[in-house]
């Protein structure tokens, strides 16, 4: 199948959602780590899968662009570079899928606003980053993601998940010669006795024995649809249940909960957050390390400032300090 990069290519193909770039921005959201699974495929578009499928995205004035391929024949027929028998999209479904993962019911303006009265420093940062919103993510594909992102950078992580993925997923089309995965189910991850094995052969190093033990421990026990429950459980509550699981220190327990559970009042603190809160924002910590007394410190400051949704204005942050030194993003 051919990459359709934009909705000039065939139009019949592509739908729009409105949202103006205040809201959201795909160059922003996409490559700042929350998700390791999309790919700027030409100037402006995105390429990725979403829920079992492969979508490309991109932005026009206040407009949110989307296509999504069928799982057709590689060699199909086509007919000015469209395919002769497109799959008969649901648009009603796949505009939900989208609205879902962005979040787009969630008034992102106004908590800007909100965030940069509390926060002189914020309302600095952000006004060169708008649109960064949070993702609401498949909970077992953001589980075994940031399992992956222990002592590790984006690009290397996005290269692992790409393994993991052509490994262990489903395929679902060919673009331009380039396969798409669908990210492998629980069973797949739990099938046979050597999937640490093949983790480690595939380059997971140490972080093999904990997507396997991980695996093995949410299918002997709570089960896919029980990760999923943890969406209506209190925060502490489910960042506990995330941290008995192989692998799963606080840190990447607050990205999922954050990430694919709900809980947007998750503030994940690594040792970058802990030098911004203590030397921008002056946080007064007890010890001279990232203890777990400190971790707790620190998000309890930042929830205290920034109120419920602390994790989202976190994200604006991050993403800011992930382009430091790159050219601000027009808005």
């Amino acid at each position: 199948m051919k990459l359709r990069d934009a909705p000039a290519a065939c139009p019949s193909l592509w739908r729009c959602l409105p949202c103006p770039p205040a809201e959201l921005r795909l160059d922003l959201v996409l490559s700042s780590g929350q998700s390791f699974r999309w790919w700027e495929s030409s100037p402006g578009a995105w390429t990725g899968v979403l829920g079992g499928r492969v979508w490309t995205l991109r932005q026009d004035g206040d407009g949110l662009w989307y296509t999504v391929y069928g799982e057709e024949d590689d060699h199909e027929e086509q007919r000015d570079g469209c395919p002769a028998k497109a799959a008969k999209l649901d648009t009603t479904e796949t505009d939900r899928i989208l609205r879902d993962y962005f979040q787009l019911d969630v008034g992102l303006s106004a908590l800007y606003r909100a965030w940069g009265a509390a926060d002189p420093l914020f309302r600095k940062v952000a006004k060169d980053f708008p649109g960064v919103r949070v993702l609401r993510q498949d909970p077992v594909e953001c589980l075994f993601s940031f399992i992956c992102t222990s002592n590790n950078h984006i690009s290397r992580i996005t290269a692992m998940i790409e393994r993991l993925c052509q490994a262990f997923g489903r395929r679902l089309c060919c673009l331009d010669s380039r396969p798409f995965h669908a990210f492998p189910s629980l069973s797949a991850l739990t099938a046979g006795a050597d999937a640490e094995a093949r983790l480690r052969a595939l380059g997971f190093g140490y972080r093999a024995k904990f997507v396997s033990g991980s695996a093995r421990a949410i299918a002997e026990g709570l089960g896919p649809e029980g990760l999923c429950q943890l969406r209506t459980a209190p925060y502490a509550e489910a960042r506990r249940v995330l941290c008995a699981l192989p692998g799963v220190g606080a840190k990447v327990a607050d990205c999922v909960c954050l990430l694919a559970l709900d809980k947007a009042e998750a503030v994940p603190v690594d040792t970058h957050v802990w030098h911004i809160a203590r030397q921008r924002y002056g946080v007064a910590l007890g010890g001279k390390s990232l203890t777990p007394r400190a971790y707790q410190e620190i998000g309890d400051f930042f929830r205290g400032l920034w109120g419920p949704r602390a994790g989202w204005a976190q994200a604006v942050l991050f993403c800011a300090d992930l382009r430091k030194g790159q050219k601000p993003a027009s808005s």
